[in-house]
């Protein structure tokens, strides 16, 4: 037998299962929420059946909840939006099931797709909207989950937006940070 073989060195796997990590039941780090996002979406019979349409206002729909977090599935006639607000202590990951939505943010205004992944910290400032003639979809994941959105006044103009920011607006899509496009 062969001194130097796998087996010699580090033991058959099989008798070491206390050095395997379990996987995780929930998500706990970014990563993980985004790959919950992705999972979600790409399971269209988890969420389709339950999207309504409320002329009146956006709707949404608490999909799931786990420790810490919440996944929350919402849609939106043209024109409704959510105002310019932020989500208090909570960081969150979104992305566009159906449609196209428009972000407002310090960084300027950008159209989303379905398939692009938006990463916020708290604290972050934004306004979502459907510019759109089509309805949209989108689904969001909180953690810790989204116990306030503090509403902020309304800004008119991607200038006074940047004004706030103290920067220049940035209007290119593909270089707004924390986007990740996974479809």
């Amino acid at each position: 037998m062969n001194s130097d073989s796998d087996l010699q060195i580090a033991g058959d796997i099989l008798e070491v299962p206390h050095l395997l990590q379990a996987p995780r039941e929930h998500p706990a780090t970014v990563a993980e929420f985004a790959g919950l996002l992705c999972s979600l979406a790409a399971d269209r019979s988890s969420w389709e059946h339950l999207v309504r349409y409320d002329a009146t206002t956006r709707w949404y729909h608490r999909l799931r909840t786990g420790p810490g977090y919440e996944v929350w599935l919402l849609s939106w006639l043209p024109g409704q939006g959510s105002g310019r607000h932020d989500h208090g202590p909570s960081a969150g990951v979104w992305t566009v099931l159906e449609g196209t939505l428009t972000e407002r943010a310090e960084r300027g205004t950008h159209a989303w797709t379905a398939g692009t992944q938006r990463v916020f910290a708290p604290g972050y400032v934004h306004e979502v909207v459907n510019d759109t003639l089509e309805p949209a979809v989108s689904l969001h994941v909180y953690h810790p989950g989204l116990t306030e959105m503090p509403m902020h006044s309304p800004r008119c103009s991607a200038a006074a937006v940047a004004e706030e920011a103290g920067t220049a607006a940035d209007t290119d899509a593909d270089a707004a940070p924390g986007t990740v496009t996974t479809g």
